[in-house]
């Protein structure tokens, strides 16, 4: 600024406080925060639906909700977990951490970065607003379709809660692109000298190809929506019956949706494959292997999506194309696995809250991956498919691995976040009681699957009423495990012991003090024992 006397004056502006800077910022570790909370709370509506879910399915009737309930209960938690929740998990660990990662300053497009998480609760809002209708307008509910949202019954139902729906997923299908851009973008342009791409961390190689996966699969699934909308709104008949747009809905949707699958495992696959060897005291076994892996998935996964389709009919010929490819795409998957086992071998393994939730996962997806081989195997498919076989493998997938990953990570990285220590004993407790849950209630769910028990049923013959008792006590199980840690993390961001120094975890003594930790220890320097806290 510019005085009267020609001399130039320094303007001083002051940073919003208050809900005023959530409301308006743009640095990336609010906004990454931003991503956290909101990823939070679309877990807990999440799991309050599967407890409501898991309750009915304890005796063989419909005795506690009814079935429009449950059909309601069972198409919002898919979608939340897989869309509201996982991808924008995925997003607060990106927008937090890859600027201090690659050494920028900021993400590269700050401004559509908040534009990318400010879409987000609206959308929530939509897919949600059934619910909130239901009160005041019997014709207007929650949609009741399957998480899939399979025409015909998506393309005819009446109910405008399907379209509201519709409307949710394409203004989230808008955010993750937008969010997707913007990460290709900073790790492509925004690297310091540095950090060329042979010495770029796999957490970002392994976010830089989740967000390739999104710029292709998430447009397709947009303009999928737009179609189906104008099915119901306008009465074109992309999806008419007798044109074959049943099926070509199911090509478009598994177009997008095992890439969806891979989108929300590749961070999982990241923060293990970055947190794991901190605590294994030694660099990464095999990193370029890791890295070619990460990018062969990438690609592989746009080339099996009829494996979902093998029971609809399909020419045999592309049957056997698909499967042979679904089979492929498991190997470097083991390659992955190969490396992280290669990391611990003989390694000076410390048994961390982190490190136990990064065993937890390999164990989970070394299981959740062979049942997911199984249903590669046409034969197989055809007796497992439509069964809880599936909702077992891909839940071994989803809660045993991301979400295990996930709190690997949070509480990897709490003592940056906060300045804080969490406590560590019930730490350790969420640890056991979740990988505990996690084994009972999917387990129970293969053997429901391979006797022949089909998913998406509120109603189930008898015999079958032991193991979905089981199922449910495990999921209980989890649920207190998550109690737990909401009450630890809650308590410790204010109260917990303040850190003693800028390597709370001593890695500089294994020379693997990585560069987001270096950004901490500096800063916790210049302002003492509160540096870690924004």
């Amino acid at each position: 600024m510019v005085a009267d006397g020609g001399q130039v004056e320094e303007t001083i502006r002051e940073h919003p406080t208050g809900f005023t800077r959530w409301l308006t910022t743009v640095n990336h570790r609010d906004i990454g925060k931003l991503y956290g909370v909101y990823s939070a709370v679309t877990f807990a509506w999440a799991g309050v639906a599967v407890v409501l879910m898991r309750t009915e399915l304890i005796t063989p009737d419909a005795t506690m909700i009814s079935m429009d309930l449950y059909n309601a209960l069972l198409t919002t938690h898919g979608l939340t977990m897989l869309l509201l929740f996982g991808t924008p998990m995925s997003f607060a660990f990106a927008n937090y951490f890859i600027p201090l990662l690659v050494g920028a300053d900021e993400m590269a497009f700050p401004r559509v970065n908040a534009i990318a998480f400010w879409l987000l609760p609206p959308a929530t809002i939509l897919v949600w607003g059934g619910f909130f209708l239901l009160p005041f307008d019997v014709a207007v509910g929650p949609a009741k379709t399957g998480w899939t949202m399979y025409t015909p019954l998506s393309r005819q139902l009446v109910n405008p809660g399907v379209s509201l729906t519709l409307l949710g997923l394409h203004l989230s299908g808008i955010s993750s692109t937008m969010g997707a851009i913007n990460i290709i973008t900073t790790i492509v342009t925004e690297r310091s000298e540095g950090v060329s791409w042979a010495n770029l961390d796999i957490l970002s190689w392994t976010l830089l190809t989740m967000s390739g996966l999104i710029l292709f699969a998430f447009p397709l699934l947009g303009s999928a929506i737009i179609m189906l909308l104008l099915d119901r709104v306008v009465g074109t008949t992309f999806y008419a019956v007798e044109g074959g747009g049943t099926l070509l809905w199911q090509h478009l949707f598994w177009f997008f949706g095992h890439p969806e699958v891979y989108i929300l495992i590749l961070p999982a696959m990241g923060l293990t494959s970055f947190i794991l060897p901190r605590f294994a005291g030694r660099p990464i076994f095999g990193f370029q292997g890791l890295v070619y892996s990460t990018l062969a998935i990438g690609v592989l996964s746009f080339g099996v999506w009829a494996h979902h389709m093998f029971t609809t009919g399909i020419d045999p010929r592309l049957r056997m194309g698909f499967m042979a490819v679904s089979l492929a795409i498991a190997v470097p998957s083991a390659v992955k696995t190969f490396n992280w086992i290669g990391t611990l071998y003989n390694a000076n393994i410390r048994l961390t809250t982190p490190m136990l939730f990064c065993l937890g996962f390999v164990s989970n997806f070394i299981v959740g991956g062979i049942t997911g081989v199984f249903l590669a195997s046409i034969p197989f498919d055809y007796l497992a498919q439509g069964t809880y076989w599936v909702v077992g493998h891909f839940h071994y997938l989803f809660m045993g691995g991301l979400v295990f990953t996930f709190f690997a990570g949070f509480y990897y990285w709490f003592p940056l976040l906060t300045g804080r220590w969490y406590n560590r004993r019930l730490a350790q407790a969420h640890f056991w009681l979740s990988l505990v849950g996690v084994n009972i209630t999917f387990f129970a769910m293969q053997l429901l699957g391979f006797q022949g028990m089909p998913r998406r049923y509120v109603t189930y013959f008898p015999k079958f009423a032991l193991l979905h008792q089981v199922t449910t006590a495990g999921t209980y199980i989890i649920g207190a495990a998550i109690v737990i840690w909401l009450a630890n993390m809650l308590y410790s961001w204010q109260y917990g012991d303040r850190i003693e120094s800028g390597d709370p975890w001593e890695l500089e003594a294994d020379g693997l003090l990585t560069r987001e930790w270096s950004w901490f220890r500096d800063r916790w320097e210049e302002r003492g024992t509160n540096g870690g806290s924004d």
